[in-house]
């Protein structure tokens, strides 16, 4: 694939020709550059998203789960000014359109249809999480220059390769609106998020819902922690190797599954062990010191993501009590303000996740096919709109204030 970037861009206050260039490999760039533009504020603390932050991304790639045979090749986007990063992104050239949680195989089977080739295509976006966050990672004071430059170099690497399309995928609502300007196409989704409405524990969450949901959240919680073992929560120097046995045990039986063949190599939990693991939180229900059931979550400075759950046994209402109600314990006790418990879901609406919107991009090279895109993504656009509304309507929480507790 041609990498060249798009040439110089001129910044509108100094008239400093911008560089951009498409890096094969994430550790060409250096890791503090990056996280300068993916996460500042990680300088004092955790980073708002741990998933745009140099280490995961690297994880990913040196552990073989993006890279050759996987459908995602990198393509990390840099934008220079002087010799110094002001933008960057997570650029892949995808073979297919798995791993991405905002589905598009309609249009690729109607664009092959119509004589078309729709892979490659390139995608921004983290491989495999289904995480809103920021996508084009721009150093604080070059918003608006580096976007520009983000989006004209992956247009360019589009075009002068012949690629079917561009797409951005779980970027913010503002990323999404710039991105609109700018004249590629909006697309709305949803999720399910727990958000703390100043609760303070558990209890205090259980009190905001109607009597009948609270009851049955509690005899759920009660179902599951009578599987026979203890609930224990691991986070950093904590988590030693053997539990990272037991996890591969239980994601490759969920990604067996779900997805066919699990995306996360064996290799990636070795090296989120040595890079990740104090940002990470994993769940475990074990027996005797030995796992039966776990949740691995990633910690935020402000949310705790839920990705990944797997079980060698059967027991009833664990997974939910390990994914749903333990991370809102965790979140309750450690200061954090939102539980992400992963994509689609609308079982967990009456559990206190209620839906939010998400967001995404997507550019088109062929004229007519983007505007029968155009067509269809304003008709979703209202009808999500529309189920959110709805869906909300029907969350767990009393309607009523002063209703019985």
């Amino acid at each position: 694939m041609n990498r060249a970037g798009t040439g110089p861009v001129i910044h509108p206050m100094d008239d400093t020709p911008i560089e951009l260039r498409a890096h094969a490999s994430l550790s060409e760039i250096d890791p503090a550059e990056w996280d300068a533009c993916a996460c500042p504020e990680a300088a004092e603390g955790r980073p708002r998203d741990p998933f745009t932050a140099h280490r995961f991304l690297l994880a990913l790639e040196e552990s073989g789960s993006v890279g050759p045979g996987t459908g995602w090749q990198p393509q990390y986007l840099a934008v220079r000014q002087n010799d110094r990063l002001i933008a960057c992104a997570p650029l892949y050239a995808k073979g297919h359109s798995q791993g991405e949680y905002i589905f598009d195989h309609n249009w690729a089977h109607a664009y092959e249809r119509a004589g078309g080739r729709y892979y490659p295509k390139l995608q921004i976006a983290v491989p495999f999480t289904p995480a809103t966050g920021r996508r084009l990672l721009v150093r604080e004071g070059y918003e608006e220059t580096g976007r520009a430059a983000l989006l004209q170099g992956a247009l360019r690497i589009a075009t002068d390769n012949g690629l079917s399309s561009l797409h951005i995928t779980f970027c913010t609502e503002a990323e999404a609106i710039a991105g609109e300007d700018m004249g590629l196409l909006r697309r709305a989704g949803q999720q399910y998020h727990w958000l703390d409405d100043g609760y303070g524990d558990f209890g205090g969450f259980l009190a905001a819902l109607s009597s009948r949901k609270r009851k049955n959240i509690r005899k759920e919680r009660a179902a599951a922690q009578a599987f026979g073992g203890e609930i224990v929560h691991l986070t950093g120097d904590q988590i030693e190797p053997h539990h990272w046995d037991a996890f591969w045990r239980f994601y490759q039986d969920t990604g067996a599954r779900k997805w066919g063949t699990p995306y996360l190599t064996r290799d990636f939990f070795d090296r989120a062990h040595e890079t990740l693991r104090d940002d990470i939180l994993l769940i475990l229900a074990q027996r005797d010191g030995v796992p039966i059931a776990g949740a691995l979550n990633l910690i935020g400075r402000e949310t705790l993501y839920g990705r990944y759950w797997g079980c060698v046994e059967d027991h009833n209402a664990l997974h939910f009590e390990l994914c749903y109600y333990q991370a809102i314990d965790w979140a309750l006790a450690h200061g954090l303000t939102r539980v992400e418990a992963g994509a689609q879901g609308e079982h967990k609406l009456a559990r206190g996740y209620l839906p939010v919107p998400t967001h995404s991009l997507h550019w088109m090279a062929d004229e007519g096919f983007s505007r029968a895109v155009a067509d269809y993504l304003e008709a979703e656009r209202r009808a999500v709109d529309e189920e959110i509304e709805v869906l909300t309507s029907y969350g767990p929480f009393r309607k009523v204030e002063g209703e019985p507790e």
